[in-house]
This record gives C-alpha cells, sequence and structure tokens, in this order.
C-alpha cells in the first residue's frame, strides 16, 4: 500500500482542509473522522515548524437544503445557520485547531465563485444547452448508466429520475489530458489505487457536466454571472471554497483588477496544499475540481487523502436502520479525547473501518482507563509518596528528536493507526519498566535506585505526552502538568 508523499520542500508553508459538509443535517461521526484526521496532520506539520493553514467549514447551498428548510417551516439562511452552528459546536468539542470556517453563504465566497465562473468563462469552456440526463437526487448530480447498480445510485439504492433541463455546462471533456498528466505523478492521490481509478476514469472519456440550474428548479444558490435565471451549481458554488478562504481572488474595487491575497499566494501558489476528502469524493475533487482550477488558470492540489467509510454493526450507518453514532453523545459519555484517540488508532486510515458501541467501550476500557490512564496514575502516584526530583526536557528538544522525526513521519504519510499503535507500545513498554525494574519494592532497600528508576519513567511519560498533543491534546496537556507539578492526576480516563 503506497502511503508515502515525496515533499517537494520541507520548509514550505502547508494548506490543509477538509471537503465542506452538506448541512442538510446533524454532523455525524463519520465527519468527526475527517475533522480530527486534518487536525493531527495541522498540529504536527506545526511542531514540524511549518506554517500552516487548516481550512473547513459548510456548504450550504442546493436543493436538498432548500427542501429541508420547507419541511421544517424555514427560510434556507435561518436553516443553514442552526447547522452551521452545529458544526462549529462539533469542532469546538473536538478540539479541531482550524484556522478557517468558510460557509458557501459567505459574501467573500460567493464572489470567488463568481469569479471561478467568469475566469472559466473566459477560458471557453462553460456554454449553455439543453440536455435530458439521469439526475440523483441524493448524490446532486447528473449520472450515466454505467454509473447505476441495478439501475439504481449505488450511494443512494434509488433510481435516478430522468430530467430535461437548459442548464449551463463545463468542458470537462477538453481536460482528458491535462488530468492524466496531473494523475501520473504519484503523490497526488493517497492511496494509490484510488488515484488508478481516478486514471481508468479519464480514460474511459470525460463527459461534460452541468453546473447551473434554472430558477424555476432552484432558486436557492449563487446567480451565474451575467443570467439572473440560473444559480450556479453545486462544483462552481462549493468547490470554490477551497480557495476562496484564501482570499482568492482579492477584489481591489475595480472588477477588471484581481489579484490574489497574499494567503493564497503564500499557502496555495507557494505552498504544499493537502485536501482530506472521502473516498466517493474522486471525481469530484481530484477530477472536476482540478480541471475547473485549470481553466481558472491555477495550479491544481498538490495531494489529495481519500479516507475509507465508517460502518456499524457491519453495515453502512443510516437513521432507518438506527446504527448511526452520534459524535456529541459519545464526547459526553467519555470524553473528547477518547473519541479522538478511537478515531485514529482503531478506524483504518483508507479501507471501511466498523464501530459499534462495545467496540468503542472495551477499547476505552483496555486502553485508556486501564492502559495509558492506568500508567500515569502509578508513575506519578510513586513520584509523590517518594518525594522524587527530576528535570523534564525542553519540549522543543523532543519536538526535535529523531523520535518524534519517526513518530510524525507516520502521520504526514497518513499511517494515522500505526503512530497511535507506535505510541501506546512506548506506553506499553514503560508500563513494563516499571514491573521487571518494582521501584515500588526496591524503595525499601534501595532508595537511590527506586527514585531514579521513577524519574526515569516520570522524564519518559512527559517525552510521550509531547508526541501524545497531536492526537489527544487535552490528555497531553494533563499529563504535561502533572509530571511538571509532580502530582497525580485525578480521573485522566474516568471508568464508565
Amino acid at each position: 500500500m503506497v502511503y508515502s508523499i515525496d515533499m517537494p520542500d520541507n520548509s514550505l508553508p502547508v494548506y490543509i482542509t477538509t471537503t465542506l459538509p452538506y448541512v442538510n443535517d446533524r454532523p455525524h461521526i463519520g465527519h468527526a473522522l475527517e475533522f480530527v484526521q486534518a487536525d493531527v496532520l495541522a498540529r504536527t506539520y506545526r511542531n514540524l515548524s511549518r506554517e500552516v493553514f487548516f481550512n473547513t467549514g459548510t456548504d450550504e447551498h442546493g436543493q436538498k437544503i432548500k427542501a429541508k428548510a420547507q419541511e421544517s417551516n424555514q427560510e434556507p439562511k435561518a436553516y443553514v445557520d442552526h447547522f452551521a452552528d452545529e458544526f462549529i459546536s462539533l469542532l469546538e468539542k473536538f478540539n479541531i485547531s482550524n484556522d478557517a470556517f468558510i460557509r458557501t453563504t459567505d459574501q467573500s465566497h460567493e464572489f470567488a465563485a463568481e469569479q471561478m465562473w467568469r475566469r472559466c468563462d473566459e477560458s471557453g469552456d462553460i456554454y449553455k444547452k439543453s440536455f435530458t440526463g439521469l439526475y440523483c437526487v441524493g448524490c446532486e448530480m447528473f449520472v450515466l448508466e454505467r454509473d447505476l447498480v441495478d439501475g439504481k445510485c449505488s450511494d443512494h439504492n434509488k433510481a435516478p429520475e430522468e430530467i430535461t433541463t437548459e442548464n449551463y455546462f463545463f468542458k470537462f471533456s477538453r481536460y482528458e489530458q491535462p488530468l492524466l498528466d496531473y494523475l501520473s505523478d504519484k503523490s497526488v492521490i493517497i492511496p494509490d489505487h484510488l488515484r488508478e481509478w481516478g486514471i481508468d476514469f479519464v480514460r474511459s472519456g470525460l463527459d461534460d457536466f452541468s453546473i447551473s440550474r434554472h430558477i424555476d428548479q432552484l432558486d436557492w444558490g449563487i446567480p451565474v454571472p451575467g443570467d439572473s435565471d440560473h444559480v450556479m451549481y453545486v462544483w462552481f458554488d462549493a468547490l470554490t471554497n477551497y480557495i476562496s478562504t484564501l482570499g482568492w481572488p482579492r477584489n481591489n474595487n475595480e472588477e477588471e483588477n484581481i489579484e490574489e491575497g497574499d494567503l493564497f499566494s503564500d499557502f496555495w501558489t507557494n505552498g504544499l496544499t493537502i485536501q482530506c476528502a472521502g473516498k466517493d469524493q474522486v471525481r469530484m475533487q481530484s477530477l472536476m475540481w482540478q480541471a475547473m482550477l485549470m481553466s481558472a488558470g491555477e495550479q491544481p492540489t498538490n495531494q489529495i487523502f481519500y479516507h475509507g467509510f465508517i460502518t456499524s454493526g457491519g453495515q453502512k450507518m443510516s437513521k432507518s436502520i438506527g446504527n448511526v453514532i452520534d459524535p456529541f453523545k459519545l464526547i459526553d459519555d467519555y470524553s473528547t479525547d477518547a473519541l479522538r484517540y478511537y478515531l485514529l488508532r482503531h478506524i483504518h486510515p483508507i479501507d471501511d473501518s466498523d464501530v459499534t458501541l462495545e467496540k468503542f467501550a472495551e477499547s476505552y476500557n483496555a486502553n485508556l482507563v486501564n492502559g495509558l490512564g492506568n500508567l500515569v496514575s502509578r508513575v506519578m502516584q510513586m513520584v509523590q509518596s517518594y518525594n522524587v526530583e527530576y528535570q523534564v526536557q525542553d519540549e522543543s528538544e523532543i519536538l526535535d528528536s529523531e523520535e518524534a522525526a519517526e513518530f510524525f513521519d507516520l502521520i504526514v504519510s497518513y499511517r494515522f493507526n500505526e503512530a497511535l499503535d507506535w505510541l501506546w507500545a512506548e506506553f506499553t513498554s514503560l508500563d513494563e519498566y516499571i514491573t521487571t525494574e518494582e521501584p515500588f519494592k526496591t524503595i525499601k532497600t534501595n532508595e537511590l535506585k527506586a527514585t531514579a528508576d521513577v524519574a526515569y519513567c516520570a522524564i519518559r511519560l512527559h517525552e510521550l505526552s509531547v508526541l501524545l498533543q497531536v492526537a489527544l491534546p487535552e490528555t497531553s496537556k494533563l499529563i504535561g502538568e502533572a509530571v511538571k507539578n509532580r502530582i497525580k492526576p485525578e480521573n485522566l480516563f474516568p471508568r464508565q
């Protein structure tokens, strides 16, 4: 399995973004997975002394949102305001260290989407035509017969509707060779089998895709420049967020004088750009979005990491089945770091992973309560009882160590589970050291050796807690404070 990335320059600023969740419902654990993966990347690059801009936000236009708002007897803006706040709350609960939260209803974003349209139009890549096709409401896109399974959308298990409409289209077909050239670089898509899928998709032939809807069909969207009878549909709206959040393009009060903002220049043009997305997004993120960037005269994304799906009890999570796991409830019942730990260590970075409340509770008790929590309690109880003195290493020295480099390399290579496995192996090794050396016994016969052993354990615990910060920031802080203050923390991971 190819995970590695060839860094062009390890001093470049790093731009990291999630996809924008569609706010037609409450956040679920799949959203939490992507947020946490992106967050641990951002924290790691910061610890590697890289300048980081970390973006996330919400996608707030479209048919499904308009329909949901009507069902709730709300105006669309009031409806999306409520759910945007839900996602902001989830980010806060998860200690996500994002630098920006962009909403596609933001005025600055709408301006950028208009400019993206204009630039692609100036490149000759936008045209208008009547069209009859198969439309999946769930995907909010036209699909081909070859995309269907037994005549149904594989994601929504529903047959698409045949629709005849007059829309604007983007000349996707024009970008077959440029996209193949782009995809020839093995670092642009992780994992590699999805890059191969993208290559096969392009080679099978690209169809131009629809990018507008008539206001008789949809009026909750950004108006098409120069045609108020149409609104932008999905792609020229939502995808543009990845650069509009960086101030692209800057408006100098003259529409013809558009320049990139400083953030865009620093992080997109001259930085390392990383997008995080679900594995069903390859067509949209690595093909359609990249073609739009090429058309607009901007460079494509350096790399997109695609994670797998979370299932529950062997089935895709569904409200109708009743197996949806609420991240808010898990945090309330356990803790933020308990869920961050599970998502990073027990969810495979790229393959689908199954989660049940039983599996979560078992891992929590075994690895956090009886594992790390018990280890910290043992060490700090001895420090406190034996009045052990020691001097901890400066955090910057720990972050510059070869050990830290090994740990961080696993993370920037998207092997989050292996990184946590490595860290927990070190915690286990420390626990075994205590069991072997038995300072709690030798304190009676050889106080010098016993206190030296306990001091070593406390110092080692501090070193590992510094590395732990990128994954479990609250726990890292509590351990660090306990070691520095030489006190036993209370209820690091309370037993449930």
